[in-house]
Parts: C-alpha cells; sequence; structure tokens
C-alpha cells in the first residue's frame, strides 16, 4: 500500500502547525487590492505582441463589408470547431460566440471536439474533422509543438484555419493560418502583477503557479508579471513553480506552500488553477493573496466574497469567439485577415465583478455570485 497519501496529510499538517503556532506565513499589508482606481488599473491599449512580434490589430478590421456579407450568405459554408477542452467557462464563452456569429450569416457549424488537453486526442479531432470537408476550421491547440504538423494539414487540404490564442511552430500567415485571435496577455498579467504587488510589503515574495508547456498565451501573461515587477517593484522576490496537467494543480500548489511559507501572494496563470490552489490554502490553514487571469462563474464568487482571490485580468471570450468567426468568413470569401487580432484586457476586483460578469458572459449574473455579493463584508458595490 503507498505512503504518499500519508506523507501528503502530514505535509499539510505540518504546514497549517507551523502557520499556526509561529506565524510563519507572511501577512499581507492592510491596503491589500482595496482602494483600486479601475480607470488606472492595468493598461489602456493592448500592450501585447503577437506570436512572431505581430502588433495587434483590432477587432473593427475584421468588420464586413455589405458585399463580404452577401457572398457569406451565399456560400452555405461549413466550419468545425476543435477545442482543447469544453469543461471551462472561458471555452464554452468561446464556442458560443463562434456558433451565434457564424449562424447570423448562415455560416454551419459542423461540430466541436473536445481533447480534454491531450495531444493524440487533438490530433485525432483535427484529422477527423479534415475528413468531413468543411470549409474551415477554428481551434486552440493542445501543444504548439506536437500538433503543428497535422494543422499544416488543415491548409494542405484547402481548408481555412483561424487560431485562438496560440500559433503552432512553423505555421506561416497566411500560407498555413488565416488569423490568430488572442486577449492581450501581457495587458492581463500586467493587471495581475499590479494587484498582487500592493498586497507585498517591500523585499517580499511573490509565488507563481505557471503552466510549465510552452504556451504562447500562458507564458506571455507569466512574462508581464515578472516584467511589470522588475520595472515597478524590483524589490519583490520571484518563486515560481510549475504544472504540466491542470489536474494536478492542488498537490503541487500544496507542495509549494509548504515548502515556501514566507510567500507574501500569489499569482495563477488562469482562474481554474488559481481555484486549485485556493483549495490547498484552506488545506493548510493558509490564508494568502492571489491574482489570476480569466473570469469563470466559480472565481466571480471568490472574488466577490473578499477572500483570498482579490483580482484577475479577464479576458473576454465570448468577444474573442465573435472575432475569430469574423476573421473565418473572411477568409472564406477569399481576404486575408490580419495575423494576429487583439481584444482588450478587462481588470475585475470585487468592486466591479458583477458588472464585469455582464460583460464577459452577456448575460445577468446568477443569483448565487449576487447573493456572494451581498453577504460579504463589504459588500460588491
Amino acid at each position: 500500500m503507498s505512503r504518499r497519501p500519508k506523507l501528503r496529510s502530514a505535509l499539510i499538517l505540518a504546514g497549517a502547525l507551523t502557520f499556526a503556532m509561529t506565524g510563519a506565513y507572511a501577512q499581507a499589508p492592510k491596503g491589500c487590492a482595496t482602494g483600486l482606481d479601475l480607470a488606472t488599473l492595468g493598461p489602456k491599449t493592448i500592450i501585447g505582441q503577437g506570436p512572431n512580434g505581430e502588433k495587434a490589430a483590432s477587432v473593427d478590421q475584421l468588420q464586413l463589408t455589405p458585399d463580404e456579407i452577401a457572398k457569406i450568405k451565399a456560400g452555405k459554408f461549413r466550419v468545425g470547431i476543435t477545442m482543447q477542452t469544453v469543461n471551462l467557462d472561458w471555452s464554452q464563452l468561446q464556442v458560443q460566440g463562434i456558433t451565434d456569429t457564424l449562424k447570423k450569416y448562415g455560416v454551419e457549424v459542423i461540430g466541436v471536439t473536445s481533447a480534454e488537453y491531450q495531444v493524440d486526442k487533438q490530433i485525432a479531432d483535427i484529422e477527423n474533422t479534415i475528413q468531413r470537408k468543411p470549409h474551415g476550421i477554428i481551434s486552440i491547440p493542445v501543444d504548439g509543438v506536437a500538433t503543428a504538423a497535422t494543422y499544416k494539414k488543415v491548409s494542405a487540404a484547402g481548408i481555412k484555419l483561424v487560431f485562438m490564442d496560440n500559433v503552432p511552430a512553423g505555421l506561416k500567415h497566411p500560407e498555413h493560418y488565416a488569423s490568430m485571435v488572442s486577449a492581450d496577455s501581457q495587458g492581463n498579467g500586467w493587471i495581475a502583477a499590479q494587484i498582487a504587488a500592493s498586497c507585498i510589503k517591500q523585499g517580499g515574495k511573490l509565488g507563481i503557479v505557471h503552466f510549465g508547456v510552452d504556451y504562447f498565451s500562458t507564458n506571455q501573461r507569466t512574462k508581464a508579471v515578472k516584467d511589470w515587477l522588475a520595472r515597478n517593484r524590483p524589490d519583490i522576490k520571484i518563486k515560481q513553480v510549475d504544472f504540466t496537467d491542470p489536474s494536478k494543480v492542488s498537490q503541487i500548489a500544496g507542495d509549494f506552500l509548504t515548502a515556501n511559507p514566507d510567500v507574501q501572494a500569489l499569482f495563477a496563470v488562469w482562474d481554474q488553477p488559481a481555484l486549485d490552489t485556493i483549495s490547498s490554502m484552506r488545506a493548510q490553514g493558509v490564508n494568502i493573496p492571489i491574482t489570476t487571469v480569466d473570469l469563470g462563474l466559480q472565481s466571480a464568487i471568490e472574488i466577490a466574497k473578499g477572500g483570498p482571490l482579490k483580482a484577475t485580468g479577464s479576458q473576454r471570450p465570448y468577444d474573442q469567439g465573435v472575432a475569430e468567426a469574423l476573421a473565418m468568413m473572411k477568409a472564406l470569401v477569399g481576404k486575408t485577415p490580419p495575423a494576429w487580432v487583439g481584444v482588450q484586457s478587462l481588470p475585475v476586483v470585487q468592486g466591479n465583478v458583477l458588472e464585469s460578469y455582464k460583460t464577459v458572459f452577456k448575460k445577468e449574473p446568477p443569483k448565487e455570485l449576487v447573493a456572494a455579493c451581498n453577504k460579504a463584508k463589504p459588500a460588491c458595490k
């Protein structure tokens, strides 16, 4: 019988006892993440670059002309969507934005696949979608290297290809793909860094829970956090832990916290790893501030409660999906969309979480989010 579970429990207990007896876990300043001016929080323009150093094109450049709309509606086009997973609010909003927009112009979505972060499954998903002979495929790569050869088969088959968030290694625009659309990952990382820094005393430490796969958008987020700190808070020291399997974040983050009780705040590279890190914190009796990127319902609720999750630099996944659909339709009628289209960052804190939810999800906040706001002390504004 494995002794690993007992060892894990012992580590958690040891960390909790250390915290309880000595107060070794660093405490945040009283002004942590409060009194924030949303007007000055985060960049007001897109500061990131595309995967090949491209300057961001505006979503406005994808607007369809009357002539293009007529051609699209007459074309009876068919498009497939291949996702890394559909088990995230972010993914579901992307698919909804794509589907709603394509449907508006008479383009059929022939199916949505979910690779569940598995390279082999995504390769099979792409190849199966090619066999269905769509006019276009919209996709987010699980791995930018391992899937590259398969994505090249898409353009070789005469199928238009639009990426979300990342371009696989070696693919060139417009030879292999029509466009890539993403959030301003550096802008989102900047927001997370600003707020995390407000929670760290002079000379303190920030812990980073990073995705250890070479992936453009997540790399950009972490890079932006480090760059912002180097420029604005060089006194802050950084400790980083990487994960490659999202299902193992709780364990990895828990071990990191046990080994680094002097960390005063955390940054997790997207919201689900942030939530898993918070679960580990609670198991150890640790309460330190954390910031992240993306906004899902559960992360919105955590922000509303006024607990450890202080803020997120949110993407606008529905709007991103709209942009991807527009880029695809431009390509379907023979136009060449920009290589990289950027979508503006959105800072989300407790004070604007309800309004931000409406901006991101395109609907009113659900009862459980409103209730979390009302119960918080102080309540959400």
